[in-house]
């Protein structure tokens, strides 16, 4: 996943990156993969009510009140590409999370599966802040919008076939849009190829990657300096 996340537009496939966590969730659970799938819709269906955002707020305990769907559906996303990317052996968040909605009582709607494992997840709490895998005023946050916009342009998005998210694939002239908006930087797609390399994986890894090997070495114990041993280890490994 840390490869996939990293490489350029026109190197990384697209949905990579999800496609990933979507067949993390199927490995640990199929049913828990097809509640989360046909919760997008659920999530909809109740905010298209008069009062929808007010249920969703109290079903899902949420610290500001909703204005949108999406701000749900984006802590929801966040939740579970967190707990996909740091799925580490010992912990394994990904089957606390699909413990928690697979363990709901028998007859519990699909919405109040998908709290229960959000309560899995991040603890029982009075309130649940939909800013907490993105805080606008915190450094690291704003340094990492800064690097993808001046930097690491990284193609992250939703497909259409079999994925656990709903639609949305990487638009990078609204990507450009963004960064314009944000900071005035016009992104450069094409610069960490032009700096560093990319098309030899391999190659580059041996001269600018000694962290990522050493990173999957500590976590499979197998040398990563085939490139199709990074591939396919970064796919087993998840994270």
């Amino acid at each position: 996943m840390l490869l996939l996340e990293h490489l350029p537009p026109h190197l990384a496939p697209q949905v990579g990156y999800y496609a990933i966590v979507t067949k993390d969730f199927k490995d640990t659970s199929e049913s828990c993969y097809e509640t989360v799938r046909k919760s997008w819709d659920e999530i909809d269906k109740v905010a298209s009510n008069s009062n929808g955002l007010s249920i969703l707020s109290m079903k899902f305990k949420t610290c500001q009140k909703l204005k949108t769907s999406f701000d749900l559906k984006d802590l929801l996303d966040s939740i579970y590409s967190d707990a996909a990317q740091y799925d580490h052996p010992h912990t394994y968040p990904l089957s606390i999370v699909c413990g928690g909605i697979n363990g709901a009582p028998k007859g519990t709607d699909i919405l109040s599966r998908i709290f229960a494992g959000v309560v899995a997840y991040m603890g029982n709490k009075s309130c649940y802040d939909m800013n907490e895998f993105k805080r606008p005023t915190d450094e690291t946050y704003i340094g990492w919008k800064w690097q993808t916009c001046s930097e690491m342009v990284m193609p992250i998005g939703h497909g259409n076939n079999d994925s656990i998210f709903p639609p949305e694939p990487f638009n990078l002239n609204v990507f450009i849009k963004k960064c314009k908006s944000l900071f005035g930087v016009q992104p450069r797609p094409h610069w960490v190829t032009t700096y560093y390399g990319g098309h030899d994986l391999k190659l580059i890894l041996h001269r600018f990657g000694s962290n990522i090997i050493d990173e999957f070495y500590l976590i499979t114990g197998i040398s990563l300096l085939r490139y199709n041993a990074v591939v396919d280890q970064a796919t087993e490994n998840r994270s």
